[in-house]
């Protein structure tokens, strides 16, 4: 490989041989320059890796040859020299998209370190990433072993998925490969854990905050504070997924990370009901039957949410008027950020943002989405724009300007099936792929978790032999008929409704407006 090559133009270049031949020691090639002139040439006939570039020079100045140079070579990184410190300067050279900015006299290990973080900085972030996770490799292994409450599990996936967002860019397939194998076998032990855990939960055992307390835990306190609060539940949102967005959310709100757990199935009829009535699905259906709606009705799953809403209201005796809205395009939240000045009138508003579950629908039906969001780093870079350019930003920009405190959560995640399962049942069966209800469900696998008595699990019965069965890992349940079309179109695709970190283990984030 060939050494980087340095241009570096300065009218006392003469006085610089110490610094270019310290740089020479160091592995560098520097072409050496007098004036702008001469370095646009240069950059015009070369192709160069960096430029030192100084401010003060006779002829063009470093400012101009700064703007001509990202004319020619946009992406071609510049780090301005100079003697001043005057601001305006400061504001033009950045303005100007310079890399770095060092004030003469310069050491020639400045140099260096700029040159560092500008040509080698990713090679040097993996080098540390690598040594990293090799050090925490084993100290995982344990914590995914010897987990036995939910914080234990919370802790784990947190360290998880810290290290897929460190090591997501890296060019070590061999380490985003045991990274992935400890998730799988987290994944194992932790469906094992829930397994043992969720009906104790259910018949009101010592349990974590789940679907059902988040009003409890995170709402009302908020309204009895007499603060004025935003509820924004987005479908299909993964911690991954927060801490993607998060940075794009700093520069307006201070940011508090909490967890909780979703209830089973972690679907969108269930899961997202819960939050809004307060109640597991069996209640909801017995206690308010003309708001819940049966799998095998065609009427749509969550036709219902602001009257469920009100019941809970209602239920805790809470007085308090409350704003509900669904956004499923664009324009919908363009309408919502132009009114919001009118739901100042309520203490509290509620926003339902389809968007990421949209997304995961689209992976699988739409083949150029599915080329788009063909890995984990790609779907989250995928939500990363999505924010960036919808006018969901602008919308929780424009909320943090008017002091509202925003609770961010979901219903549910998602996670990515690969491995297909048979499953036998009635035509009646629903269709999602991460769990069955339905009578005389077959199957051959030991790894799904069945339940035969719903109502222990707070589950509706549509019948007396009504069971329900749970994907768990990264398993999907097929039909046997059509088998082959049906796994090779499901797979690789992202799905919720089962057991899993991903899809239990959710974000309920507190935004606090910086203002």
């Amino acid at each position: 490989m060939s050494n980087p090559q340095l241009l570096w133009a300065d009218d006392e270049i003469d006085l610089l041989k110490p610094h270019i031949m310290f740089l020479q020691q160091k592995g560098y090639d520097v072409t050496t320059v007098t004036n702008g002139q001469d370095a646009l040439d240069q950059v015009r006939e070369k192709t160069f890796d960096l430029v030192f570039l100084d401010e003060n020079m006779p002829g063009i100045t470093g400012l101009e040859t700064l703007q001509c140079i990202k004319e020619i070579q946009p992406s071609l990184p510049v780090i301005m020299v100079t003697k001043s410190e005057e601001e305006n300067i400061m504001d033009q050279a950045i303005g100007g998209k310079i890399a770095d900015y060092l004030i003469k006299p310069v050491l020639p290990t400045q140099m260096l370190m700029s040159i560092k973080k500008n040509l080698h900085a990713r090679a040097i972030t993996q080098q540390q990433q690598t040594s990293g996770y090799q050090q925490e490799f084993g100290r995982l292994s344990v914590s995914i072993d010897q987990a036995q409450t939910f914080e234990d599990w919370v802790e784990t996936y947190k360290r998880l998925v810290f290290w897929e967002l460190e090591l997501s860019e890296s060019d070590d397939t061999g380490l985003s490969q045991m990274l992935m194998m400890q998730k799988e076998e987290a994944n194992t032990q932790f469906a094992k854990f829930i397994k043992r855990h969720y009906a104790d939960w259910m018949q009101g055992k010592e349990r974590p905050v789940m679907s059902t307390d988040i009003f409890k835990s995170k709402v009302f306190p908020a309204l009895d504070n007499g603060e004025k609060l935003f509820l924004i539940v987005i479908d299909n949102f993964r911690l991954d997924q927060w801490r993607t967005i998060q940075p794009l959310l700093s520069e307006y709100f201070n940011c508090q990370e909490d967890v909780y757990c979703s209830i089973l199935p972690t679907a969108t009829q269930y899961a997202r009901n819960a939050i809004f009535s307060g109640l597991m699905p069996d209640r909801i259906s017995e206690m308010f039957p003309d708001l819940w709606v049966d799998e095998d009705s065609e009427e749509g799953k969550n036709l219902n949410e602001a009257p469920l809403i009100q019941t809970q209201l209602d239920r805790y005796r809470r007085k308090e008027t409350f704003s509900y809205h669904k956004v499923n395009e664009s324009r919908y939240c363009e309408n919502l950020v132009g009114k919001l000045k009118s739901l100042n009138q309520y203490p509290l508003n509620v926003v339902v943002l389809n968007f990421i579950d949209m997304l995961s629908h689209a992976r699988t039906d739409i083949k150029v989405v599915n080329e788009l969001a063909r890995t984990e780093s790609a779907y989250r870079a995928l939500t990363k724009t999505w924010l960036e350019h919808s006018s969901t930003l602008a919308m929780l920009k424009r909320i943090a300007e008017m002091g509202y405190k925003v609770i961010l959560t979901t219903d549910h995640g998602t996670i990515r099936v690969d491995n297909p399962i048979k499953i036998i049942g009635d035509k009646n069966v629903n269709t999602n792929l991460r769990y069955k209800l339905g009578k005389n469900l077959n199957h051959q696998s030991k790894t799904v978790f069945e339940v035969t008595h719903p109502k222990d699990f707070g589950l509706p019965i549509l019948n007396l032999s009504t069971s329900y069965v749970f994907a768990t890992g990264h398993d999907f349940l097929a039909y046997p008929n059509n088998y082959n079309y049906y796994v090779q179109y499901y797979k690789d695709t992202f799905q919720h409704g089962g057991i899993s970190m991903e899809e239990m283990l959710i974000p309920l984030i507190t935004l606090e407006p910086k203002v």
